[in-house]
């Protein structure tokens, strides 16, 4: 079993950027697709981002541009690059893993971590 652990989530200016790493701990990391998503109070994960094994990435429309996933597997991490950041992506960012193909809903990664909160102010 994959656990994951976010980090790299903080307070930060409009205009700024953070780097939020994922770390998979477990069994193997081998063969997981990976996305990001992030939630706020009473709305459902939001898709930004996912990359599969031999890194083919996919992004939300919301993102594209200002936000990049990329994957280490000698290190069992991915990342994600959010630039150019605004006032409306304030809110916990999640990683997420399945095994196998590429997918950009939640309803289809069974692991998570535990979140990591991301404040931009204005």
């Amino acid at each position: 079993q994959v656990q994951l652990v976010e980090s790299g989530g903080g307070l930060v200016q409009a205009g700024g950027s953070l780097r939020l790493s994922c770390a998979a701990s477990g069994r193997t990391f081998s063969g997981y697709a990976m996305g990001w998503f992030r939630q706020t109070p009473g709305k459902e994960h939001e898709f930004l981002a996912a990359i599969n094994w031999t890194r083919e990435a996919t992004y939300a429309d919301s993102v594209k541009g200002r936000f990049t996933i990329s994957r280490d597997n000698a290190k069992n991490t991915v990342y994600l690059q959010m630039n150019g950041l605004k006032p409306e992506d304030t809110s916990v960012y999640y990683c997420a893993a399945r095994l196998g193909l590429l997918r950009v809903l939640s309803r289809e990664y069974n692991l998570w971590g535990q979140g990591t909160q991301v404040t931009v102010s204005s």
